[in-house]
This record gives C-alpha cells, structure tokens and sequence, in this order.
C-alpha cells in the first residue's frame, strides 16, 4: 500500500466529514470510515478498496460533486466502487435498502468488501448504544433489523469474509 495515497484519502475524507458526529453522539463521525477502512484492510482489501472504504460516505453524505475530484486523485476504480457502496437511490426508507440489497446480491466481492465491512461497524455501533439507539433511525426498529438480516444473509450466501461476524453482531441487534 502506498501510504501517501492513502493519506490524501484519508485527508479528503476527513475534510469532508468536518464537524460531522456519529448520529446522537460526540464521536467525529470520521471515526466510522476509518473503521470501515481499516476492517476492509484487516479482510484482505487492496489499497484500491482501502481508500473506497475510507471514502465510502463521502459522496452519499457529503455531495455528488465529490465523485470528480475522487476520480482524479483515486482513478476510476475506486470511484466506481466508492459510488457502488453509496446509497443514492430515490424513494422510502425501505424501497432504498430494497435496492440496495438487489445491488449487494449481484455486485463485486470488492464492493461487498466495504459494504460488509460498513453495516459490520454499524451493527456493532447499534449492539454498543443499546436498545434506544432505534430512536435515531428515520425507520422503526422492526425494518432496521430487517435490513441487518437481509444484509446478513446476502454477505454470507455471497461469501464475504466478515459473514460470520456479521450474522453474530445482527443476532446481538436483535435482542435489544
């Protein structure tokens, strides 16, 4: 891995998410890519999906515009997977994550790789806040755990590396 490519990332993204905090908390909300990053790292991701990992918000959260200067500085594969991984579509909560889940069934390990890697943070960020962390989401509880067992079950017919710590943590969500 090239360090400083990785750092330009890692500057951009933090840069982008200024001043932003996980939902309901005081954490810098750059904590999360960077977690994401570094689990995409610790299940065997190239440098490409590295940066797409750490990168992954940025476009969903922060602007579209970020795709060009993403695409500059990172080329057109990590573009293309940092656009993979973001939820951009149009309609409810619900239609979104029913897309969203048709495209994680047919899309590249790679992709799954960081997608795997961000709902496996978020799980365990949802198991750690306890059970009145349901009151942040714009859905009610019963669809959020529908979505983590829908997730679950496609990482781990797809053969993602992190399937099984996936499955435990939504187990763990489940019983809040």
């Amino acid at each position: 891995m090239t360090a400083a490519r990785y750092a330009r990332a890692v500057t951009m993204a933090t840069a982008a998410h200024a001043g932003v905090f996980r939902t309901g908390t005081t954490v810098p909300y750059i904590s999360h890519p960077l977690a994401v990053s570094a689990m995409a790292m610790e299940y065997g991701g190239s440098e490409d999906v590295a940066i797409a990992a750490v990168l992954h918000d940025v476009i969903e959260d922060c602007g579209r515009e970020y795709i060009i200067p993403i695409r500059e500085e990172f080329g057109t594969h990590v573009a293309d997977l940092v656009m993979a991984v973001s939820h951009l579509g149009i309609g409810t909560w619900k239609e979104k994550r029913i897309e969203y889940l048709a495209h994680l069934a047919r899309s590249s390990a790679e992709v799954l790789l960081i997608a795997g890697s961000d709902k496996l943070h978020n799980a365990r960020a949802i198991v750690s806040d306890g059970p009145t962390v349901f009151a942040k989401f714009k859905a009610p509880k019963e669809d959020v755990l529908w979505y983590y067992t829908e997730l679950a079950s496609i990482i781990a017919a797809r053969g993602a590396p992190m399937a099984s710590a996936l499955t435990e943590t939504v187990t763990k969500m489940k019983e809040l």
